[in-house]
């Protein structure tokens, strides 16, 4: 898949992939968006509702090779 695609990806997920799937999106680290992720659920708000709701909708990786 191109890095334009917004998946989650088959490898290199630690509980379902949604932050390694943005870092690749956006040519991030994703230790990086993993370690925002973490530190945004100390401030109030709906951050882990956002995440189910990502892993929810974010299609996987695609086993296809192209």
């Amino acid at each position: 898949m191109s890095a334009t695609t917004l998946y989650r990806p088959r490898n290199g997920r630690v509980i379902a992939g949604v932050c390694a799937g943005i870092a690749y999106r956006f040519g991030w680290d994703p230790t990086l968006v993993r370690v925002i992720a973490v530190l945004s659920i100390l401030l109030p708000g709906p951050q882990v509702l956002a995440y189910i709701l990502l892993w929810i909708i974010m299609p996987n990786e695609d086993r296809r090779t192209y």
